[in-house]
């Protein structure tokens, strides 16, 4: 068996009762959650567990609930001594990856993503900004014509860069409006407006990154324990100072997701392990080389499954 990477979703998995398995079966786990509320100083867990889904959507929530309640699910791969060579995240994942590799505290992790979530809804007045999901177009391409857009006054940039063929931008109402219908004209296959409060991963979420710098100055970061892929450069980090600079970059630069699934392939990494809600990361990963190994641990029968079959290897 080759080498293991945990990878860990974003916002957009959340799901109303995620992780309520997990604290049934594991006191690890359901002291996650506790701890989450205290230093919160609101029932996250409830909203997580009970909805409605509008409350758990919000920026501000959905962002701790999903480090939350990845972390919680982690603590079962944990027990059972399943540990990983590399960790990734997407985006907001990005943190639960630094929690993981132990360069961040879980308490301090969710108090700044809550801040995170809330400098990002500010950054840009409701209803500004927008993203859009590309398909079929490569990068240099799209690149190409978001560079145009935003020369005519109207920013929009690339933000996620998720496998061959799908990429979202990100920018104001008018510059996405203009480079999806640019896409369109220069062979894109399909332009798909995203549900999404904000334009995040552009140049306009740097009010958001400026505040944010603060945060990251009242939690402690440190040195992490394995390499964690970063999403700004695909490329390892594990220093303390590098870790902060990359975090601030993040907020207003592209995912790099295909090249950090492609830096992981080629340090060894054969068996990726998804933790948290969903498996949208999975399915981007099986785009990106359909040899690699998949799991995606979701709930509290999953984690045991995935124990076994990776056990059974060992």
């Amino acid at each position: 068996m080759g080498k293991i990477a945990f990878v860990f979703p974003g916002q957009g998995s959340q799901t109303v009762g995620m992780g309520i398995s997990v604290t049934e079966e594991n006191d690890q786990a359901k002291s996650i959650f506790e701890s989450a509320d205290r230093r919160l100083g609101y029932s996250l867990s409830d909203i997580i567990f009970n909805g409605p889904a509008e409350q758990l959507t919000l920026t501000t929530n959905a962002q701790p609930a999903l480090l939350t309640t990845s972390i919680a699910i982690l603590k079962c791969l944990e027990e059972a001594r399943i540990q990983a060579d590399y960790a990734a995240g997407h985006s907001l994942g990005e943190y639960t990856a630094l929690v993981a590799a132990g360069a961040i505290g879980f308490e301090d992790a969710v108090y700044a993503v809550h801040k995170r979530g809330e400098f990002m809804e500010e950054a840009v007045p409701n209803g500004e900004g927008t993203m859009a999901a590309v398909l079929g177009m490569d990068r240099e391409a799209l690149q190409k014509v978001t560079e145009e857009i935003t020369a005519q006054g109207h920013s929009v940039q690339l933000a996620n860069l998720n496998c061959p063929g799908q990429i979202v931008i990100s920018g104001t109402v008018k510059g996405v409006e203009l480079a999806s219908a640019t896409a369109k004209e220069n062979g894109a296959k399909r332009v798909l407006p995203l549900q999404v409060s904000g334009p995040f991963h552009s140049e306009l979420m740097k009010p958001a990154a400026q505040k944010f710098v603060k945060v990251l100055d009242e939690i402690e970061v440190q040195d992490s324990k394995i390499p964690v892929i970063a999403n700004v450069s695909a490329a390892p980090m594990n220093q303390a100072a590098d870790i902060k600079e990359k975090l601030i970059e993040q907020l207003y630069s592209p995912v790099l997701w295909e090249d950090s699934i492609v830096k992981m392939l080629d340090l060894g990494v054969d068996t990726f392990i998804e933790i948290g809600p969903g498996k949208v990361l999975s399915g981007l990963i099986k785009k990106i080389d359909r040899n690699a190994k998949t799991y995606a641990v979701q709930d509290y029968e999953s984690c045991n499954q995935v124990i076994n079959e990776i056990k059974s290897k060992m």
